[in-house]
């Protein structure tokens, strides 16, 4: 018998007995759905897994929905041009450029593109791949000590050294030289900036710092205007009394140009700071040249003794002379110096100088007659007998009074064109050459035998260096300025008066004084002979030589006293070395 219900439907036991068969059948188809689901989203996961998101870009280049070559491929390309621009760096008004790949700048794309592909489950990963990616920018590979290298070269576009500049007091002139300020690229920095933003950033703008000089300009101009400048403000006008000058003419002034004062000031640099020095001893040296040459102040003048026909002596009578006390000179001007105006001016004590040689010393030791001559010849005429005669007209003359030490050298002085002498020959080590003055040895050999034959003290004397027959051996002096000097003493009872006269042929000197002693002179025999060599030369310049030895020789000089007494000697030893016989081949 059936339990089904008369209209059809099923009876609570028939319904409990299909649920679990239903229910049985939903699961399933949820299941199956689940599987579905399951696999698209896996599907989906794997397709987009070795993709790069859609709408992603790096660096600017779109990359969206490329698997990892084509992502890399199209980001070199995109990229290229961009990389390889170089940089812009900017500063204090000017650009420089900086070459990426000199400066160990490349793209890491490895790094640019890391993390864009890949499996994952991640439903947001999933859902970004589906629904697009974000925008990042290129990742940069930097060689540290590349980029440092890189750096530095630019940074010599910005960067420059301060100007030292300075104050100096040069032949009386002021002269500065101004400072300026430089500049410093803080290199760091910039490296900084830009191994943090290449390659997305071109353009950088240099931290420059300001170097100032040590010495500032403003302490230049300071110093300059407040200390330096007074000091030259104009002369110092010097006034003192001259002893010998009798009511208004005994006072006396002159100026010594500002000029010739600063050039005993001298400037020194501090930590910044200037100051100037002077010199006590130029200024002192300033003001006497100053009233020398304007004729204020003036040397005592020995008397002179001169020879009018052959023995009539007269005497030209000293004078005194005016100068300034020497530790009385430089304070007063030194503080003048500061001052302006009418203030520029320094009392200065003076004093009377006295004559060596007084008039009545002159007529006491007048010259009485010759006491020795000497004469030299010579046996060809030209520049050389010119700078002889030349030399013995100011020779000619000189008054040794008694106790003076005469210096041929110091009555001469330099030897030049602009005082007359030509270029003849000379003696430079052990050789003939051509200088100025040539010649004028065989007036100070004259002048040695005159001086020998007088008896007076013989202080200074060279003999050449090889024989020249035309001298006495041993009995002959060189002479050359400054070094090289003809020096002796007048020890006389008397005033010597040099007399030198020179023509085409001979030179000769005489002396005019108190005749003191007899004098001898004695000649031993060569020693130590030494051949001379034969040289071939063919320099420019040479001079010939005809051959002479050498050898050494003693002089011996006995003073027998004139009013009696014990005579005396000295010996004068001299080597001569050997004369070469030189010919020249290249005229």
């Amino acid at each position: 018998m059936s339990d089904r219900r008369d209209d059809g439907r099923l009876t609570d036991e028939e319904l409990d007995g299909q649920g679990p068969r239903r229910r049985g059948r939903g699961v399933l188809a949820g299941l199956f759905v689940l599987l579905v689901l399951g696999a698209l989203y896996v599907g989906t996961a794997v397709y987009f897994g070795d993709r790069v998101p859609a709408s992603t870009t790096v660096g600017g280049v779109s990359i969206g929905g490329m698997d990892e070559s084509e992502a890399r491929a199209a980001l070199e390309r995109g990229t290229k041009d961009a990389v390889t621009q170089p940089l812009q760096v900017e500063g204090a008004g000017t650009k420089t450029r900086i070459d990426p790949a000199k400066a160990g700048l490349t793209v890491d794309y490895d790094a640019s593109l890391a993390g864009l592909t890949g499996f994952s489950l991640n439903p947001a990963d999933v859902v970004a791949h589906v629904r697009g990616g974000t925008s990042r920018d290129l990742e940069a590979e930097v060689d540290d000590d590349a980029l440092t290298s890189a750096v530095a070269t630019a940074a010599k576009t910005f960067e420059k050294k301060p100007v030292e500049g300075s104050v100096a007091v040069t032949d009386g002139e002021v002269v500065t030289k101004k400072s300026a300020t430089g500049r410093a690229v803080d290199r760091d920095a910039l490296v900084e900036q830009i191994s943090s933003g290449w390659p997305q950033t071109r353009t950088y703008s240099a931290k420059i710092s300001t170097l100032e000089p040590t010495l500032a300009q403003d302490e230049i101009e300071r110093f300059t205007t407040e200390e330096l400048d007074p000091l030259a403000d104009g002369p110092v006008k010097i006034t003192t009394t001259d002893p010998a000058a009798k009511g208004a003419a005994r006072s006396v002034s002159f100026s010594v140009p500002a000029k010739e004062l600063m050039k005993a000031v001298t400037v020194s640099a501090d930590n910044g700071e200037l100051s100037y020095d002077v010199d006590e001893a130029k200024v002192s040296a300033a003001v006497v040249a100053a009233g020398t040459s304007s004729g204020t102040l003036r040397p005592a003048k020995d008397a002179e003794v001169v020879l009018s026909g052959s023995q009539d002596f007269s005497v030209t009578p000293s004078q005194s002379g005016l100068s300034l006390k020497k530790d009385g000179v430089a304070a007063p001007v030194v503080a003048a110096m500061a001052k302006s105006g009418d203030q520029r001016t320094a009392a200065v004590p003076s004093e009377a100088t006295k004559p060596e040689v007084t008039t009545a010393i002159a007529r006491k030791t007048i010259p009485k007659e010759e006491i020795s001559t000497f004469t030299t010849y010579m046996s060809t005429y030209g520049p050389r007998v010119e700078n002889i005669k030349l030399a013995a007209s100011r020779l000619n003359g000189a008054y040794v009074g008694p106790g003076q030490t005469f210096s041929l050298n110091d009555h001469l002085g330099p030897r030049t064109a602009a005082k007359g002498y030509k270029s003849a020959g000379v003696i430079m080590n052990g050789r003939l050459a051509e200088d100025y003055g040539g010649g004028i040895s065989q007036l100070s050999t004259t002048l040695f035998n005159a001086v020998f034959f007088s008896g007076a003290r013989i202080e200074e004397f060279h003999p050449h260096s090889f024989y020249i027959s035309r001298y006495p051996e041993g009995r002959e002096a060189t002479i050359s300025y400054p070094d090289v000097d003809n020096r002796f003493t007048n020890n006389t009872k008397g005033g010597i008066l040099i007399r030198a006269n020179a023509t085409n042929s001979q030179v000769t000197v005489s002396f005019y004084g108190v005749k003191t002693w007899d004098v001898e002179a004695k000649k031993g025999p060569r020693r130590n002979v030494v051949q001379p060599k034969t040289i071939t030369d063919d320099s420019k310049g040479c001079v010939p030589q005809a051959p002479t030895p050498g050898f050494d020789v003693t002089v011996t000089r006995v003073l027998k006293p004139v009013a009696g007494g014990a005579a005396t000697t000295s010996t004068f030893d001299t080597h001569y070395i050997p004369e070469d016989d030189v010919t020249c081949t290249n005229p």
